[in-house]
Formats: structure tokens, sequence, C-alpha cells
């Protein structure tokens, strides 16, 4: 058995074929968030054979992303690990010629650099603005392609941005939302068909680009509503001529340079904040875990301590990130952090 009979049924696709398939072994993909979008990206380009995959998530698996994280099951939940960690373990099972590697860690402007090494494209997996106004700036400041997701109750939204040839995001939508102002998983919900729809489409744009099939790519910017049964695509055919892009046509770069974007997050639908703190060297948690004996219930693995009390989850990782579980309040968040684990 070769390492290319796995693979039999995609080649024999015309367009695809053998040589797109040894393209494919070859090349490294980054996926920035295991959650929703996430684990259907890995879970399908692991199976399609691209050759190095590159897994990024700071959470952990809870009991509600089951219903649409389709790579994780209750035992994962349980065992306590991280996404990228439970997601690295499942492809492993399913492909094991592939080179798949975890990293726990929040993607912003000081970690991203150094998790493009060496990738031939991005894809999104995230859940907020901020992340992808910085993917887009990494996009185009080191020339990688990138696709675009984004889901929200039965609604989801795609576009494939090649830097020199496509649009960038920032050329569609110039400005993020400010906070507060759009819906959430938490107040909109999320229906798991629109998962799997935006994330196949982002991932079949990920395996033209990976096969060297690029005059295949989307270049519109997608919308489907599957309750309403509605699909949109709009041409940005000309919307570069106009330039006024601050990031493709002006070449500038706030989100990669750390000038926007916050150290906080509010985490869909999980009423929970994450804290980060960059300038803090890492944490012990052998050492933390001692410290709070009888404070209240902590458990530990290798990937993170969690502490449990008076109403709030507390999960710190190495890294020193927290993600503080029981508010979606920053200022409460940072006061809990304080005083369990320190200011």
């Amino acid at each position: 058995m070769t390492e290319l009979d796995r693979y039999v049924r995609q080649m024999r696709y015309p367009p695809f074929g053998e040589q797109g398939q040894r393209n494919l072994l070859a090349s490294r993909a980054l996926i920035c968030g295991c959650g929703a979008l996430g684990s259907v990206l890995a879970n399908t380009l692991a199976r399609a054979g691209v050759g190095s995959l590159r897994l990024v998530d700071r959470d952990f698996l809870e009991t509600n992303n089951l219903q649409r994280q389709v790579l994780y099951d209750e035992a994962d939940v349980a065992a306590g690990v991280p996404k990228a960690v439970a997601a690295a373990t499942r492809l492993r099972q399913i492909n094991s010629q592939i080179d798949i590697e975890e990293v726990v860690a929040d993607v912003d402007h000081v970690t991203l650099p150094g998790l493009l090494e060496g990738v031939d494209l991005m894809l999104d997996g995230t859940d907020n603005f901020e992340t992808r106004y910085l993917l887009n700036d990494a996009a185009v400041h080191y020339g990688i392609p990138w696709v675009y997701g984004g889901c929200l109750g039965a609604e989801g939204k795609t576009m494939t941005v090649i830097p020199g040839v496509t649009p960038c995001m920032r050329c569609v939508f110039q400005e993020a939302p400010p906070p507060g102002t759009t819906a959430t998983c938490d107040s909109a919900g999320i229906l798991s068909p629109i998962i799997n729809v935006i994330a196949s489409i982002q991932a079949m744009e990920g395996l033209k680009i990976l096969s060297g099939n690029r005059d295949a790519i989307s270049r519109v910017l997608t919308v489907f509503e599957l309750w309403d049964n509605r699909i949109l695509q709009i041409k940005l055919d000309g919307i570069q001529e106009e330039k006024t892009c601050p990031t493709c046509q002006q070449r500038e770069f706030p989100w990669l340079r750390g000038e926007r974007g916050s150290h906080t997050a509010i985490l869909c639908g999980r009423n929970a904040v994450q804290l980060t703190f960059p300038e803090r060297p890492g944490l012990s948690l052998e050492s933390l875990a001692e410290q709070l004996q009888g404070v209240g219930q902590v458990t530990r693995n290798r990937y993170l301590l969690r502490l449990v009390v008076e109403g709030y989850q507390i999960t710190v990782f190495p890294d020193g990130r927290a993600i503080i579980g029981g508010t979606e309040e920053i200022a409460e968040a940072r006061t809990v952090y304080a005083r369990y684990i320190g200011s």
C-alpha cells in the first residue's frame, strides 16, 4: 500500500488528480481555532491528506461544545484537556501519515508570527473580529493566503483572500464593529448545520490553494442563511481599484503591530472572559495548585489548572492566560483573577 492509496477517490477527480494530491501532501496549513469551524476544518483537511497541520487554540472543552464541535466526545470533556490537544489526538488516529502539531496558545500579535513559520495557508476557525483582522494583517504582510469564515444563528459567511490577487477582508469590512454592538452565540444561538456548510466551503477553498489550483478559488463573499433558505454571493470585482483599503493598498498593519486589539476577550457562548498577560513570565501549575489548596475545588493536569470557587470557574494555563467562567464583565473577571491568582 502506497501513501497515495488512501486518497485514490479524490485523485480520480480530474481537476485535482495525482499531482494535486502530491502538492497537498507537501503543504502546511495553520488552523486558528479548534472549536466549531476549526474542528470541521481540521477533520476534513487531515482526511484529505494535507501533509502538515498546525492546530492552535486557547480554550478547553465543555459539554455544550459537543452540539457543534465534531472532533470531540464526552470522554474529551471529562479528561479536561485543551481543544488543540484533543483534536490532535483524534486526528492522529484518523491519519497517521501526516504531521500534526498542537499549540495551546492565544493567537495574538505576539504569537502569530511564530505560528506562521513555514505555513502555506491560514484557515479561520476563530469566533471574534479582533483575531480575524489580525489574520488579515498577517496574510497581507507575509503574503500568505487565508480563508475567512464566521457563523451566528443559522447564518454564515466566507471569503477567500490571496494577497495581491483578491481583495482582503478589510477591503470589504473596513472596521470591526464596536464591542457589544453585534449579537453573539449567547444572545443569538448557533445551529450546527451552518457550521458544517461554512467550514466545508473553507476547506474546499483550502484544498484548491494547497493542491495548486488557485485559479479555481471563489472570488465572492458568500452568505448562507439556512433557516430561511437564502444564499447570497456578493461580487468583489473592482473593489481594490478604489485604493482605499488601509491594509492591502496603504500597507497599514495595526493589529499585527499590536496597536489595535485588546488583551481580554469575552468568549462566545461561554459566559466567560479570557485574560492574557503577555508581559508576564509563565506559571508553575504545580506551585499554584499547592497555593490554592483549601481555597476551593482544585484540579490540574499538564495543560491547565482549574479552580472552582464562589460560583466562578477559573482556568489557568502555563503561559499565564486565564479563563474566568461565571461572568462576561471584564472588570469582574480581573477582580476574580487578582483575588485568587494574584495581581
